[in-house]
């Protein structure tokens, strides 16, 4: 059964490597079968991802009884021009303060200072 339940199509904003990169920062120890539903994407795409950034050296895994322990790299440079010198740790870092429900707050300033 695979975790995409609602396909999208187009183009978004944030690959489908740093959607799961994210998932992984928040639970080392999530299986790619949670990973894969959160992202909604299927096991098989996440398992490739996975192995993605395990051979451009993002990411390495333990195995632990029956699932994995993933460790993140946070100092790896990122791999577009464009992104030259920023870490994992500055892109995952922004996904954390987009993903935050604190996120949302400075609309609210914004606009009162519009009312006003």
């Amino acid at each position: 059964m695979s975790g995409a339940s609602e396909p999208h199509t187009g183009w978004t904003f944030i690959t489908n490597h740093a959607r799961v990169l994210a998932v992984i920062a928040e639970d080392q120890n999530a299986r790619v079968r949670d990973i894969a539903a959160h992202c909604r994407l299927t096991e098989r795409a996440v398992q490739r991802i996975i192995s993605d950034l395990e051979h451009s050296g993002y990411l390495s895994h333990t195995r632990e009884g029956r699932g994995n322990t993933y460790q993140i790299e946070p100092g790896t440079i990122l791999r577009h021009p464009a992104e030259a010198g920023l870490t994992v740790s500055s892109l995952l870092g922004l996904l954390a303060q987009v993903d935050s429900p604190h996120a949302a707050a400075p609309h609210a300033d914004q606009d009162s200072m519009r009312d006003a």
